[in-house]
């Protein structure tokens, strides 16, 4: 499994992406005054088991913690992961 590949911030699409094989997985939010709006996280089947989703969504927390942004995870992966990494806890709103 190769972990190293490259998240990258796409603002005009609002999403972070991977790319890998030439597939595109994708976390897609908005921006709503100081929150971030997680909305969806999709993985193409050829990524999947392979972290793809953890390393975007791990990113896109990191980076709103650094922003001083509050999260709000209506994205089901996204609420898991969080569920599952307590030091992104504070971040949610409410």
């Amino acid at each position: 499994m190769n972990s190293d590949f490259p998240v990258r911030r796409n603002p005009a699409a609002s999403r972070y992406e991977a790319e890998l094989d030439g597939h595109l997985a994708v976390a897609e939010y908005l921006l709503e005054g100081d929150r971030v709006v997680f909305t969806h996280t999709f993985v193409p089947p050829e990524l999947r088991g392979r972290g793809v989703a953890e390393k975007l969504v791990r990113r896109a927390l990191e980076e709103a913690r650094q922003e001083g942004r509050r999260v709000v995870p209506q994205c089901s992966y996204v609420a898991l992961f969080i569920r599952r990494n307590p030091e992104f806890r504070s971040l949610t709103v409410g």
